[in-house]
């Protein structure tokens, strides 16, 4: 076992000193703590137990040595902000300042991961893969051991409430092709396609499960015990009311979970339903490096198809309600996902909007056969008068968010039921759809995978074929 004591006995040694130091935080920054001789001392304990043959990262290159950076052994490790706060008066836990930050010295580095905080309300302990990510719940103390001073925790002020985290849905996994570093990746800042957008594998077996809404709050990067980037203003938050003891009644501040709701009962169906659906996403995407053009252009669909799903789901406030600054928008997202889907790289443009109707509601049940072709109709159509530069018909807001809820809740739908029957080969899915559209004993090729499927792996809500 490595004897790591002198590193320990120099950061102890070092916020010792902290005592003597200037309250005011702006005279103790990282810099202005470099340049103090008791930096010297710190710096060569590092060297001794942290050598950069085995933490390269800890060192950067000056006046021609490599030596331990100061952004990174007091910045990056909260070793700075402990000093600060002593600085300060306040009561610092030091032993488990300095064992965090000999534990922060001596780890290996760490690899970036991709975390997604999304709303919902699920288990306490919840864990659930899907694909390569994982769909998880934390404690505070959990999420706390994600940062480098879990001590420090609640000392500093402005800082993220941990405790309004304690059971949040969090959707995480690695990235090996992220490199770790300190510019940080916040919401709608970087470059490429939406946040979001980009975990689309992931996110599209949550999505499909259940007809709750589901929303990505905030997509940031976790290097375990070393950096957790998710800013305080990421995590929408409500006021609630709780009565105390006397019947007065006390506010307090909670994270808003929106609907998406997940019992202790429903873990075992979710886990089967998100490893069938992803293995059925990871089979068609199979097709985007295919020799052959049709499992090529099927898997752009579906990534295009899923994209804008997503897009909508963002873009809807609640389970009824959209900006309506946005309903014509959230109209093209849908009609682009059904037509990326139920459309064949076979059709010409004459008569797309019949096909798009009854191929749709080819993929239901009779019974819900004439309203699926009369929401897509109406969809197609808003669609096209809209890109046209026409008039839409005039309808109250009421109806109008009612149609497009009916919308999603189909799009949703048939992005399933594709996925059920699509073939994963050089078959095409639309000329099966269109004979059982024209007869009723070729329907069975379409209801009975579907009715297999829905029989050994249930959606949340329950929906049968």
């Amino acid at each position: 076992m490595e004897d790591n004591s002198q590193l320990r006995q120099a950061a102890l040694a070092w916020l010792e000193q902290a005592r003597h130091l200037p309250s005011i935080p702006q005279a103790v920054t990282d810099a202005a703590l470099a340049a103090r001789p008791e930096w010297d001392d710190l710096s060569n304990a590092v060297v001794m137990v942290a050598p950069i043959s085995e933490h390269r990262d800890l060192y950067g290159k000056l006046t021609g040595d490599w030596l331990p950076r100061w952004p990174v052994v007091l910045g990056a490790s909260g070793l700075g902000d402990a000093t600060r706060l002593i600085a300060q008066g306040a009561a610092v836990p030091v032993e488990e300042v300095a064992d965090s930050f000999v534990a922060f010295c001596t780890a290996s580095a760490p690899s970036a991961e991709d975390w997604l905080l999304l709303t919902g309300d699920l288990p306490e302990g919840a864990r659930v893969p899907v694909g390569h990510y994982t769909l998880q719940t934390f404690t505070t103390d959990e999420l706390k051991q994600l940062g480098p001073m879990p001590a420090l925790h609640g000392l500093q002020p402005g800082g993220l409430d941990l405790g309004l985290l304690s059971g949040a849905p969090f959707l995480h996994a690695p990235n090996p092709d992220r490199m770790p570093d300190r510019r940080g990746t916040h919401w709608f800042e970087t470059a490429g396609p939406r946040p979001e957008t980009r975990h689309w594998r992931a996110l599209l077996p949550l999505i499909l499960w259940s007809e709750d809404l589901l929303h990505v709050d905030a997509v940031f990067r976790v290097e375990r015990g070393r950096h957790f980037d998710l800013d305080r203003n990421d995590v929408p938050t409500t006021i609630d009311t709780v009565a105390s003891r006397h019947g007065t009644p006390v506010e307090f501040e909670a994270r808003t979970t929106g609907s998406f709701y997940l019992a202790p009962a429903d873990l075992p169906r979710m886990q089967a339903f998100c490893s069938a659906v992803t293995a059925r996403i990871d089979a068609v995407m199979a097709g985007a490096t295919s020799s052959r053009n049709l499992p090529r252009k099927r898997a752009r669909r579906l990534e295009r198809a899923a994209r804008h799903l997503l897009q909508a789901y963002q873009r809807t406030t609640s389970d009824n309600e959209v900006r309506e600054q946005e309903m014509d928008e959230l109209h093209l997202d849908y009609v682009i996902a059904l037509e990326a889907l139920i459309a064949s790289p076979n059709d010409n443009h004459d008569g797309i909007s019949k096909k798009m109707q009854t191929r749709t509601a080819t993929l239901f049940p009779s019974v819900l056969r004439e309203p699926v072709t009369r929401a897509v109709r109406d969809a197609y159509n808003a669609r096209s008068r809209y890109v046209h530069g026409d008039l839409l018909k005039e309808q109250n807001e009421g109806e109008r968010q009612t149609e497009l809820r009916e919308l999603r809740l189909i799009v949703r739908q048939v992005v399933l039921r594709w996925l059920v029957l699509t073939p994963h080969d050089t078959e095409d899915l639309a000329p099966r759809l269109d004979a059982a559209a024209d007869c009723g004993s070729c329907a069975q090729a379409i209801q009975e995978p579907l009715r297999a499927f829905f029989q050994e792996t249930t959606t949340r809500d329950g929906i049968r074929s």
